[in-house]
Protein backbone atom coordinates (compact mmCIF):
# COMPACT_ATOMS: atom_id res chain seq x y z
CA UNK A 1 0.00 0.00 0.00
CA UNK A 2 1.46 3.45 -0.97
CA UNK A 3 1.52 5.92 2.02
CA UNK A 4 -0.49 9.08 2.16
CA UNK A 5 1.15 12.14 2.01
CA UNK A 6 0.54 12.27 6.09
CA UNK A 7 2.37 9.21 6.63
CA UNK A 8 5.41 9.79 3.70
CA UNK A 9 5.65 13.86 5.49
CA UNK A 10 5.74 12.15 9.24
CA UNK A 11 8.37 9.23 7.88
CA UNK A 12 10.56 12.50 6.12
CA UNK A 13 10.52 14.12 9.70
CA UNK A 14 10.86 11.60 12.15
CA UNK A 15 14.20 10.90 9.57
CA UNK A 16 15.39 14.35 9.67
CA UNK A 17 14.84 14.42 12.90
CA UNK A 18 16.71 11.25 13.72
CA UNK A 19 19.81 12.53 11.43
CA UNK A 20 19.99 16.03 12.91
CA UNK A 21 20.06 14.48 16.68
CA UNK A 22 23.21 12.03 15.12
CA UNK A 23 24.74 14.85 13.08
CA UNK A 24 24.79 16.59 16.57
CA UNK A 25 26.01 14.09 18.38
CA UNK A 26 28.67 13.27 15.88
CA UNK A 27 29.57 16.66 16.18
CA UNK A 28 30.00 17.12 20.20
CA UNK A 29 31.76 13.55 20.18
CA UNK A 30 34.39 14.75 18.02
CA UNK A 31 34.69 17.96 19.68
CA UNK A 32 34.52 16.01 23.18
CA UNK A 33 37.01 13.06 21.82
CA UNK A 34 39.50 15.88 20.16
CA UNK A 35 39.64 18.00 23.52
CA UNK A 36 40.00 14.67 25.90
CA UNK A 37 42.81 13.69 23.97
CA UNK A 38 44.56 16.98 23.44
CA UNK A 39 44.61 16.73 27.58
CA UNK A 40 45.54 13.15 28.10
CA UNK A 41 48.53 13.93 24.96
CA UNK A 42 49.39 16.78 27.49
CA UNK A 43 49.22 14.56 31.20
CA UNK A 44 51.27 11.97 29.59
CA UNK A 45 54.20 13.90 28.21
CA UNK A 46 53.99 15.81 31.70
CA UNK A 47 53.68 12.84 33.53
CA UNK A 48 56.67 11.42 31.20
CA UNK A 49 59.11 14.43 31.61
CA UNK A 50 57.87 15.07 35.32
CA UNK A 51 61.74 14.59 36.48
CA UNK A 52 63.20 16.55 33.54
CA UNK A 53 64.01 19.73 35.58
CA UNK A 54 65.58 17.71 38.70
CA UNK A 55 67.80 15.78 36.08
CA UNK A 56 68.90 18.99 34.52
CA UNK A 57 69.56 19.98 37.26
CA UNK A 58 71.39 17.58 39.14
CA UNK A 59 73.66 16.65 35.72
CA UNK A 60 74.50 20.26 35.08
CA UNK A 61 74.70 21.86 38.23
CA UNK A 62 77.16 19.47 40.33
CA UNK A 63 79.98 21.32 38.17
CA UNK A 64 78.90 24.62 37.15
CA UNK A 65 76.84 27.54 38.80
CA UNK A 66 73.92 28.78 37.03
CA UNK A 67 75.50 32.44 38.47
CA UNK A 68 79.04 33.73 38.00
CA UNK A 69 80.86 34.62 40.83
CA UNK A 70 79.63 38.68 39.99
CA UNK A 71 76.01 37.01 40.50
CA UNK A 72 74.94 37.50 36.54
CA UNK A 73 73.26 34.79 34.79
CA UNK A 74 75.98 32.09 32.91
CA UNK A 75 74.79 32.27 29.62
CA UNK A 76 77.23 30.14 28.27
CA UNK A 77 75.64 27.53 30.55
CA UNK A 78 72.58 28.09 29.81
CA UNK A 79 73.47 28.09 25.95
CA UNK A 80 74.69 24.32 26.24
CA UNK A 81 71.74 23.65 27.92
CA UNK A 82 69.43 24.62 25.75
CA UNK A 83 71.05 23.34 22.62
CA UNK A 84 71.41 19.53 24.63
CA UNK A 85 67.71 20.03 25.02
CA UNK A 86 66.43 20.93 21.52
CA UNK A 87 69.00 18.32 20.27
CA UNK A 88 66.96 15.87 22.26
CA UNK A 89 63.32 17.34 21.67
CA UNK A 90 62.50 20.63 20.21
CA UNK A 91 59.27 21.23 22.12
CA UNK A 92 61.89 22.39 25.19
CA UNK A 93 62.19 25.24 26.34
CA UNK A 94 64.11 26.36 29.03
CA UNK A 95 63.93 28.85 31.92
CA UNK A 96 65.62 30.10 35.12
CA UNK A 97 63.74 31.58 37.53
CA UNK A 98 64.87 33.63 40.88
CA UNK A 99 63.16 31.98 44.26
CA UNK A 100 60.00 34.93 43.47
CA UNK A 101 59.44 33.73 39.98
CA UNK A 102 60.72 35.96 37.81
CA UNK A 103 62.15 35.27 35.00
CA UNK A 104 66.22 35.45 35.36
CA UNK A 105 67.17 34.09 31.95
CA UNK A 106 65.69 31.98 28.70
CA UNK A 107 67.62 31.59 25.28
CA UNK A 108 64.24 32.13 23.74
CA UNK A 109 63.47 35.70 25.39
CA UNK A 110 64.66 38.84 24.55
CA UNK A 111 65.65 39.87 27.76
CA UNK A 112 66.12 43.28 26.18
CA UNK A 113 62.42 44.13 25.96
CA UNK A 114 60.85 45.87 29.25
CA UNK A 115 58.14 43.56 29.56
CA UNK A 116 60.19 40.23 29.54
CA UNK A 117 62.67 41.42 31.99
CA UNK A 118 59.46 41.84 34.18
CA UNK A 119 57.91 39.26 33.57
CA UNK A 120 57.08 36.67 36.87
CA UNK A 121 55.91 33.51 36.57
CA UNK A 122 52.60 32.34 39.08
CA UNK A 123 54.42 30.25 41.69
CA UNK A 124 51.46 28.57 43.25
CA UNK A 125 51.53 25.60 40.62
CA UNK A 126 55.01 25.35 40.30
CA UNK A 127 55.24 23.95 43.92
CA UNK A 128 52.20 22.25 44.06
CA UNK A 129 53.84 20.65 41.10
CA UNK A 130 57.23 19.81 43.49
CA UNK A 131 55.19 18.92 46.08
CA UNK A 132 52.91 16.56 44.19
CA UNK A 133 56.44 15.47 42.64
CA UNK A 134 55.05 15.71 38.89
CA UNK A 135 51.72 13.08 39.85
CA UNK A 136 49.34 15.58 39.18
CA UNK A 137 48.26 17.33 35.84
CA UNK A 138 49.00 20.83 36.19
CA UNK A 139 49.39 23.64 34.22
CA UNK A 140 51.22 26.53 34.17
CA UNK A 141 52.28 30.01 32.87
CA UNK A 142 53.94 29.82 29.49
CA UNK A 143 56.33 32.89 30.07
CA UNK A 144 56.64 33.79 26.35
CA UNK A 145 52.77 34.23 26.34
CA UNK A 146 51.56 35.10 30.16
CA UNK A 147 47.71 34.29 28.93
CA UNK A 148 48.38 30.46 28.20
CA UNK A 149 48.88 27.48 30.05
CA UNK A 150 51.14 25.20 29.25
CA UNK A 151 52.52 21.56 30.63
CA UNK A 152 56.10 22.00 32.61
CA UNK A 153 58.59 20.59 34.54
CA UNK A 154 59.96 21.91 37.12
CA UNK A 155 62.79 21.41 39.98
CA UNK A 156 63.91 23.96 42.95
CA UNK A 157 67.96 24.40 43.51
CA UNK A 158 70.44 26.57 45.91
CA UNK A 159 73.80 27.09 44.33
CA UNK A 160 76.65 29.98 46.20
CA UNK A 161 73.92 31.02 47.97
CA UNK A 162 71.28 31.56 45.31
CA UNK A 163 68.28 29.79 45.19
CA UNK A 164 65.83 29.96 42.27
CA UNK A 165 63.85 26.98 39.96
CA UNK A 166 64.38 25.34 36.64
CA UNK A 167 61.47 25.59 34.91
CA UNK A 168 61.18 23.68 31.86
CA UNK A 169 57.87 24.35 29.44
CA UNK A 170 57.32 20.42 27.66
CA UNK A 171 55.49 22.45 24.58
CA UNK A 172 56.65 25.28 23.36
CA UNK A 173 55.51 28.10 20.79
CA UNK A 174 56.65 26.56 17.64
CA UNK A 175 55.56 22.82 18.94
CA UNK A 176 52.54 24.01 19.46
CA UNK A 177 51.88 25.95 16.18
CA UNK A 178 53.28 22.71 14.34
CA UNK A 179 51.32 20.33 16.75
CA UNK A 180 48.39 22.37 16.26
CA UNK A 181 48.33 22.39 12.55
CA UNK A 182 48.67 19.23 12.02
CA UNK A 183 46.43 18.16 14.37
CA UNK A 184 43.35 19.94 13.79
CA UNK A 185 43.93 18.68 10.00
CA UNK A 186 44.14 15.12 11.21
CA UNK A 187 40.57 15.60 13.01
CA UNK A 188 39.08 17.58 10.55
CA UNK A 189 39.54 14.31 8.09
CA UNK A 190 38.87 12.18 11.25
CA UNK A 191 35.81 13.83 11.41
CA UNK A 192 34.64 14.46 7.77
CA UNK A 193 35.61 10.84 7.18
CA UNK A 194 33.33 9.69 10.86
CA UNK A 195 30.62 12.09 10.52
CA UNK A 196 30.03 11.06 6.76
CA UNK A 197 30.20 7.03 7.98
CA UNK A 198 28.16 7.84 11.23
CA UNK A 199 25.66 9.29 8.77
CA UNK A 200 25.38 7.09 6.03
CA UNK A 201 25.07 4.16 8.58
CA UNK A 202 22.47 5.87 10.99
CA UNK A 203 20.40 6.82 7.57
CA UNK A 204 20.16 3.50 7.30
CA UNK A 205 19.42 2.02 10.41
CA UNK A 206 17.40 5.37 10.47
CA UNK A 207 14.88 4.61 8.51
CA UNK A 208 14.87 0.67 8.65
CA UNK A 209 13.97 1.76 12.81
CA UNK A 210 11.42 4.58 11.64
CA UNK A 211 9.63 2.32 9.44
CA UNK A 212 9.63 -0.42 11.79
CA UNK A 213 8.20 1.84 14.67
CA UNK A 214 6.23 3.56 12.41
CA UNK A 215 4.11 0.62 11.24
CA UNK A 216 1.24 0.30 13.33
CA UNK A 217 0.47 3.88 12.22
CA UNK A 218 0.53 2.68 8.49
CA UNK A 219 -2.00 -0.31 9.59
CA UNK A 220 -4.17 2.67 11.47
CA UNK A 221 -3.62 4.50 8.36
CA UNK A 222 -4.41 1.51 5.65
CA UNK A 223 -7.74 0.55 8.21
CA UNK A 224 -8.61 4.13 8.05
CA UNK A 225 -8.34 4.48 3.87
CA UNK A 226 -10.37 0.73 3.76
CA UNK A 227 -13.37 2.58 6.07
CA UNK A 228 -12.98 5.51 4.16
CA UNK A 229 -13.33 3.64 0.83
CA UNK A 230 -16.39 2.05 1.98
CA UNK A 231 -15.06 -1.03 3.64
CA UNK A 232 -17.00 -0.41 6.93
CA UNK A 233 -16.73 -3.59 8.61
CA UNK A 234 -12.65 -3.57 8.33
CA UNK A 235 -11.26 -3.97 12.04
CA UNK A 236 -7.69 -3.84 13.22
CA UNK A 237 -6.68 -7.05 14.05
CA UNK A 238 -5.32 -7.78 17.71
CA UNK A 239 -5.21 -4.30 18.51
CA UNK A 240 -4.56 -4.53 22.27
CA UNK A 241 -1.32 -5.84 21.47
CA UNK A 242 -0.17 -3.24 19.09
CA UNK A 243 2.38 -0.09 20.57
CA UNK A 244 -0.37 2.31 19.71
CA UNK A 245 -2.66 0.02 21.32
CA UNK A 246 -5.06 2.64 22.56
CA UNK A 247 -5.32 3.84 19.39
CA UNK A 248 -6.37 0.92 17.75
CA UNK A 249 -8.87 0.20 20.15
CA UNK A 250 -10.37 3.75 19.44
CA UNK A 251 -10.51 3.29 16.00
CA UNK A 252 -12.36 0.15 16.36
CA UNK A 253 -14.82 1.72 18.56
CA UNK A 254 -15.40 4.53 16.63
CA UNK A 255 -15.90 2.34 13.49
CA UNK A 256 -18.40 0.27 15.78
CA UNK A 257 -20.10 3.48 16.64
CA UNK A 258 -20.19 4.92 13.13
CA UNK A 259 -21.43 1.51 11.52
CA UNK A 260 -24.33 1.56 14.24
CA UNK A 261 -25.07 5.02 13.82
CA UNK A 262 -25.41 4.29 10.14
CA UNK A 263 -27.21 1.34 10.62
CA UNK A 264 -29.49 3.12 12.75
CA UNK A 265 -29.97 5.87 10.45
CA UNK A 266 -31.22 3.23 7.83
CA UNK A 267 -33.67 2.30 10.25
CA UNK A 268 -34.68 5.20 10.77
CA UNK A 269 -35.35 5.90 7.28
CA UNK A 270 -36.83 2.82 6.82
CA UNK A 271 -39.23 3.49 9.72
CA UNK A 272 -39.62 6.84 7.84
CA UNK A 273 -40.87 5.05 4.85
CA UNK A 274 -43.10 2.87 6.67
CA UNK A 275 -44.77 5.90 8.44
CA UNK A 276 -45.04 7.78 5.64
CA UNK A 277 -47.15 5.04 4.14
CA UNK A 278 -49.03 4.31 7.28
CA UNK A 279 -50.14 7.70 7.74
CA UNK A 280 -51.25 7.87 4.39
CA UNK A 281 -53.17 4.61 4.33
CA UNK A 282 -54.55 5.58 8.04
CA UNK A 283 -55.91 9.08 7.07
CA UNK A 284 -56.96 7.69 3.76
CA UNK A 285 -59.55 5.81 5.85
CA UNK A 286 -61.26 8.16 8.03
CA UNK A 287 -61.29 10.48 5.59
CA UNK A 288 -62.49 8.55 2.68
CA UNK A 289 -65.49 7.12 4.84
CA UNK A 290 -65.85 11.48 6.14
CA UNK A 291 -65.86 12.30 2.44
CA UNK A 292 -68.38 9.52 1.26
CA UNK A 293 -71.15 10.29 4.17
CA UNK A 294 -70.62 14.00 3.47
CA UNK A 295 -70.76 13.33 -0.52
CA UNK A 296 -74.67 10.92 0.61
CA UNK A 297 -75.90 13.49 2.58
CA UNK A 298 -75.60 16.01 0.04
CA UNK A 299 -76.52 14.00 -2.74
CA UNK A 300 -79.35 12.42 -0.94
CA UNK A 301 -80.49 14.58 1.61
CA UNK A 302 -84.09 14.93 0.52
CA UNK A 303 -84.57 11.64 1.05
CA UNK A 304 -82.67 10.40 4.42
CA UNK A 305 -85.11 10.19 7.21
CA UNK A 306 -84.17 12.06 10.50
CA UNK A 307 -82.74 8.77 11.92
CA UNK A 308 -80.68 7.99 8.48
CA UNK A 309 -78.99 11.59 9.06
CA UNK A 310 -78.52 10.91 12.56
CA UNK A 311 -76.59 8.17 11.52
CA UNK A 312 -74.13 9.28 8.95
CA UNK A 313 -73.38 11.92 10.74
CA UNK A 314 -72.77 9.99 13.86
CA UNK A 315 -70.30 8.23 11.18
CA UNK A 316 -69.32 11.78 10.15
CA UNK A 317 -68.29 12.61 13.88
CA UNK A 318 -66.90 9.33 14.56
CA UNK A 319 -64.25 9.47 11.80
CA UNK A 320 -63.44 13.25 12.13
CA UNK A 321 -62.53 11.76 16.05
CA UNK A 322 -60.71 9.24 15.06
CA UNK A 323 -58.67 11.47 12.26
CA UNK A 324 -57.98 14.68 15.48
CA UNK A 325 -57.19 11.49 17.65
CA UNK A 326 -54.68 9.94 14.92
CA UNK A 327 -53.20 13.73 13.96
CA UNK A 328 -52.25 14.41 17.63
CA UNK A 329 -50.32 11.01 18.60
CA UNK A 330 -48.24 12.06 15.34
CA UNK A 331 -47.67 15.82 16.70
CA UNK A 332 -46.69 14.00 20.30
CA UNK A 333 -44.62 11.11 19.14
CA UNK A 334 -43.12 13.36 16.40
CA UNK A 335 -42.04 15.75 19.51
CA UNK A 336 -40.74 12.71 21.51
CA UNK A 337 -38.76 11.04 18.85
CA UNK A 338 -36.80 14.43 18.32
CA UNK A 339 -36.26 14.65 22.03
CA UNK A 340 -38.19 18.39 22.13
CA UNK A 341 -39.93 17.37 25.16
CA UNK A 342 -38.20 18.03 28.52
CA UNK A 343 -40.02 16.35 31.59
CA UNK A 344 -40.43 18.35 34.26
CA UNK A 345 -40.07 16.33 36.68
CA UNK A 346 -41.71 16.91 40.48
CA UNK A 347 -42.34 14.82 43.78
CA UNK A 348 -46.42 13.87 43.35
CA UNK A 349 -48.59 11.27 44.37
CA UNK A 350 -49.06 8.48 42.17
CA UNK A 351 -52.17 7.32 44.17
CA UNK A 352 -54.20 10.28 43.42
CA UNK A 353 -53.45 10.50 39.89
CA UNK A 354 -54.52 6.68 39.84
CA UNK A 355 -57.76 7.61 41.50
CA UNK A 356 -58.34 10.57 39.06
CA UNK A 357 -57.62 8.35 35.93
CA UNK A 358 -59.90 5.65 37.53
CA UNK A 359 -62.86 8.01 37.82
CA UNK A 360 -62.63 8.84 33.96
CA UNK A 361 -62.32 5.46 33.06
CA UNK A 362 -65.09 4.60 34.95
CA UNK A 363 -68.09 5.87 32.72
CA UNK A 364 -66.45 4.54 29.60
CA UNK A 365 -65.52 1.21 31.14
CA UNK A 366 -69.21 0.80 32.02
CA UNK A 367 -70.27 1.72 28.40
CA UNK A 368 -68.77 -1.59 27.55
CA UNK A 369 -70.11 -3.55 30.58
CA UNK A 370 -66.24 -3.53 31.67
CA UNK A 371 -65.29 -4.09 35.32
CA UNK A 372 -62.90 -1.05 36.40
CA UNK A 373 -60.44 -2.29 39.39
CA UNK A 374 -58.39 -0.04 41.25
CA UNK A 375 -55.86 -1.88 43.74
CA UNK A 376 -53.35 0.67 45.71
CA UNK A 377 -52.00 1.37 48.86
CA UNK A 378 -53.32 4.68 50.64
CA UNK A 379 -49.86 5.34 52.54
CA UNK A 380 -48.09 5.10 49.20
CA UNK A 381 -45.17 7.44 49.22
CA UNK A 382 -44.09 10.07 47.15
CA UNK A 383 -42.90 9.45 43.42
CA UNK A 384 -40.76 11.67 41.47
CA UNK A 385 -41.23 12.32 37.55
CA UNK A 386 -43.41 14.13 35.17
CA UNK A 387 -46.72 13.83 35.95
CA UNK A 388 -48.70 15.28 33.05
CA UNK A 389 -46.32 12.63 30.47
CA UNK A 390 -46.85 9.54 33.45
CA UNK A 391 -50.57 10.38 33.42
CA UNK A 392 -50.25 10.62 29.18
CA UNK A 393 -48.48 7.06 29.78
CA UNK A 394 -51.05 5.57 32.15
CA UNK A 395 -54.28 7.06 29.72
CA UNK A 396 -52.83 5.13 26.33
CA UNK A 397 -52.40 1.78 28.27
CA UNK A 398 -55.88 2.22 29.68
CA UNK A 399 -56.89 2.82 25.84
CA UNK A 400 -55.49 -0.51 24.78
CA UNK A 401 -56.75 -2.38 27.94
CA UNK A 402 -60.36 -1.41 27.43
CA UNK A 403 -60.07 -1.26 23.20
CA UNK A 404 -59.35 -4.84 24.02
CA UNK A 405 -61.12 -6.49 26.73
CA UNK A 406 -64.39 -7.73 25.65
CA UNK A 407 -68.02 -7.01 27.47
CA UNK A 408 -67.84 -8.62 30.68
CA UNK A 409 -63.90 -8.13 31.55
CA UNK A 410 -61.62 -6.51 33.65
CA UNK A 411 -59.47 -4.15 33.27
CA UNK A 412 -57.24 -3.51 36.91
CA UNK A 413 -54.64 -0.47 38.11
CA UNK A 414 -52.68 -1.58 40.61
CA UNK A 415 -50.14 0.35 42.51
CA UNK A 416 -47.38 -1.54 44.35
CA UNK A 417 -45.52 0.30 46.90
CA UNK A 418 -41.30 -1.29 46.90
CA UNK A 419 -38.05 -0.50 48.55
CA UNK A 420 -37.01 2.29 46.52
CA UNK A 421 -40.08 2.31 43.94
CA UNK A 422 -43.33 2.36 43.21
CA UNK A 423 -44.87 -0.24 40.33
CA UNK A 424 -47.84 1.00 37.91
CA UNK A 425 -49.41 -1.92 36.37
CA UNK A 426 -52.50 -1.62 34.00
CA UNK A 427 -54.02 -5.29 32.83
CA UNK A 428 -56.63 -6.49 31.26
CA UNK A 429 -58.83 -10.22 30.52
CA UNK A 430 -58.52 -9.17 26.78
CA UNK A 431 -57.71 -11.62 23.71
CA UNK A 432 -53.54 -11.54 25.29
CA UNK A 433 -50.64 -11.43 22.91
CA UNK A 434 -48.54 -14.10 21.74
CA UNK A 435 -44.57 -13.96 22.77
CA UNK A 436 -43.03 -13.89 19.44
CA UNK A 437 -45.10 -10.34 18.65
CA UNK A 438 -44.52 -9.01 22.13
CA UNK A 439 -41.30 -7.00 21.43
CA UNK A 440 -43.25 -5.67 18.38
CA UNK A 441 -46.55 -3.76 20.10
CA UNK A 442 -44.31 -0.52 21.36
CA UNK A 443 -43.03 0.08 17.57
CA UNK A 444 -44.54 2.74 16.14
CA UNK A 445 -48.09 1.67 13.86
CA UNK A 446 -48.07 -2.26 15.58
CA UNK A 447 -51.08 -3.00 17.28
CA UNK A 448 -52.40 -6.39 18.23
CA UNK A 449 -55.95 -7.62 17.46
CA UNK A 450 -56.50 -11.04 18.75
CA UNK A 451 -53.35 -12.47 19.29
CA UNK A 452 -51.98 -11.31 15.91
CA UNK A 453 -49.42 -8.03 14.81
CA UNK A 454 -51.55 -6.11 11.95
CA UNK A 455 -50.27 -3.03 11.08
CA UNK A 456 -52.37 0.27 10.81
CA UNK A 457 -53.11 2.37 13.63
CA UNK A 458 -51.91 2.48 16.95
CA UNK A 459 -49.05 5.17 18.18
CA UNK A 460 -49.98 4.47 21.86
CA UNK A 461 -47.62 1.91 23.39
CA UNK A 462 -44.61 3.70 20.82
CA UNK A 463 -45.19 6.77 23.00
CA UNK A 464 -45.75 5.63 26.28
CA UNK A 465 -42.16 3.15 25.81
CA UNK A 466 -40.48 7.00 24.74
CA UNK A 467 -42.49 8.64 27.82
CA UNK A 468 -40.14 5.64 29.72
CA UNK A 469 -36.98 6.65 28.51
CA UNK A 470 -37.43 9.83 29.25
CA UNK A 471 -37.71 8.63 32.94
CA UNK A 472 -34.89 6.40 32.45
CA UNK A 473 -37.72 3.33 32.66
CA UNK A 474 -38.66 0.73 31.01
CA UNK A 475 -42.17 -0.44 30.03
CA UNK A 476 -43.02 -4.18 30.92
CA UNK A 477 -45.78 -6.62 28.97
CA UNK A 478 -46.94 -10.11 30.51
CA UNK A 479 -49.14 -11.78 28.26
CA UNK A 480 -50.05 -14.83 27.17
CA UNK A 481 -52.83 -15.64 24.48
CA UNK A 482 -56.64 -15.53 26.16
CA UNK A 483 -54.84 -14.88 29.19
CA UNK A 484 -55.25 -11.28 28.96
CA UNK A 485 -52.00 -8.52 29.17
CA UNK A 486 -50.11 -6.75 31.86
CA UNK A 487 -48.60 -3.72 31.44
CA UNK A 488 -46.05 -2.45 34.29
CA UNK A 489 -43.67 0.32 34.71
CA UNK A 490 -41.50 1.78 37.78
CA UNK A 491 -40.88 4.94 39.12
CA UNK A 492 -38.28 5.93 42.04
CA UNK A 493 -39.31 6.89 45.39
CA UNK A 494 -39.08 10.19 46.46
CA UNK A 495 -37.01 11.24 49.17
CA UNK A 496 -36.76 14.38 51.67
CA UNK A 497 -33.57 15.82 51.39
Amino acid sequence: MKLSLFSNRLLVKLCLSFLSILLFAAIGYILITAHITNNHYYETTQRLHANLAQHLIDEKFSDQSPFDEEGNVNKALFGDIMHDMMAVNRAIEVYLLDETGQVAYSVVLDHEAPDIQARRIDMVPIQRFIRKKGTEFILGDDPRNPENQKIFSAASFEKNDRKGFIYIVLAGEDYLTTRASLFDGYFFRLGLRGITLTLLFAAILGILSVWYLTKNLRELIFATKRFQEGDLHYRIQHADKMDLSIMAKTYNEMADTIVSDIDKIKSLELHRRELIANISHDLRTPLSIIQGYVETLRIKRMDLTDEEREEYLSTVNHGCERLAKLIAQLFEYSKLEANQIEPEKEPFLITELANDIHRYYKVIAEQKNIELQLDMDPTTPLVFGDISLVERAIQNLMDNAIKFTPNGGIVGIKIIPEKEHVEIMISDTGPGIQKKHQSLIFERYRQTKTGQVKEGAGLGLAIVKKIMELHNASIKVLSNPSNGTSFSFELPIYHLG
